[in-house]
């Protein structure tokens, strides 16, 4: 690797992060315990509850589709029986 190389990837990095920390310093989690006119938030979910939102149910989405699209998959049932005769390797004899 040349000395441009890590130039560039020293430069990409500190806007990277230099970015990153603008983004979090704008950014005023403090505004979030102020509440708003009209706010009314519901009562919170258990940890029970917040396992089968965000994971079991997406796990379970997944395996669902992805059982369906194994079990209705066409593509075995397509044969051609012409391929199997062509051979890729040249036979050559010297």
């Amino acid at each position: 690797m040349g000395t441009v190389d890590k130039k560039n990837a020293l430069r990409a990095g500190a806007l990277a992060a230099g970015t990153t920390l603008m983004m979090l310093l704008m950014s005023s989690p403090a505004l979030a315990l102020n509440r708003d006119d009209g706010d009314d938030p519901g009562t919170g979910l258990s940890v029970i509850e917040t396992l089968g939102l965000y994971v079991l149910l997406p796990v379970g989405l997944f395996a669902v589709i992805a059982g369906l699209v194994m079990a209705l998959d066409k593509s075995h049932q397509k044969k051609d029986p012409t391929s199997s005769n062509i051979r890729t390797k040249a036979e050559s004899k010297a």
